[in-house]
């Protein structure tokens, strides 16, 4: 299967060209268009458990939709729901952990499962919560804004926040905690980050949702004040 990311950063859409017989599993709603004799199934991963657990803990969609071309050459494109980059992560046999909502597809014996970061993922006030991808096949992955990667040495640490992450390493551990002391993380607006430690690799976003919507929110008009009420 052969890939090819276009109109790279800001608004990245990835082509597929397929060869009979080849697959991909695909988050739901990510699809943009595709050649006729590419056929879709849908069903629930890992079942109706393992797809609640996506839903409920990844924050992932409870379906997931395999694609799978027949009867000659095919093709497909896919693209996130905000606008940024798509990466393509070549995965042999290793895991990587991607932040929910930034799992886009893959292909291969790769498998999906959802790692929650427990009392973690509540204090940092974004969600933290993981897909760990583990296998051999291409892993794709999404961005909001533009995608950074960052290669951490053996021990060497690095700060970052929360709603910046886009996907680690297995060989990276992690500690959520404040960006300063108590003041500082009150004031500052910048809340808790990950405290990333090396070895591997960490690809971040150059944009956060959870910031963009706390500058958009309060600009939106209120019912009742005169505006257009949302909804209406």
């Amino acid at each position: 299967m052969r890939n090819n990311i276009v109109y790279r950063p800001a608004y990245s859409l990835l082509q597929l060209l397929m060869d009979p017989g080849e697959s991909i599993r695909a988050e739901s709603g990510a699809m943009v268009s595709m050649t006729p004799n590419v056929q879709i199934e849908t069903a629930a991963r890992g079942g109706i458990l393992g797809g609640l657990k996506r839903a409920v803990l990844g924050g992932e969609s409870f379906f997931i939709n395999t694609f799978t071309c027949q009867g000659g050459p095919g093709e497909m494109t896919l693209a996130p729901s905000l606008p940024g980059d798509l990466m393509h992560i070549p995965l042999t046999g290793g895991s990587m952990f991607v932040q929910s909502g930034s799992y886009i597809c893959n292909n291969g014996t790769i498998e999906v499962d959802t790692s929650w970061a427990g009392a973690r993922g509540f204090f940092s006030g974004e969600g933290l919560f993981l897909l760990k991808c583990t296998g051999t096949g291409d892993l794709f992955v999404s961005s909001y804004g533009a995608i950074h990667t960052v290669e951490l040495q053996a021990g060497q640490q690095y700060l970052v926040d929360t709603g910046h992450m886009v996907a680690f390493e297995e060989t990276i551990t992690y500690t959520v905690q404040r960006v300063g002391n108590w003041k500082s993380t009150l004031l500052s607006g910048e809340g808790l980050v990950c405290n990333f430690t090396g070895p591997g690799r960490l690809y971040l976003q150059s944009r956060s949702m959870d910031a963009f919507l706390k500058f958009l929110i309060p600009k939106l008009p209120k019912s009742g004040g005169g505006g257009i009420s949302i909804g209406s």
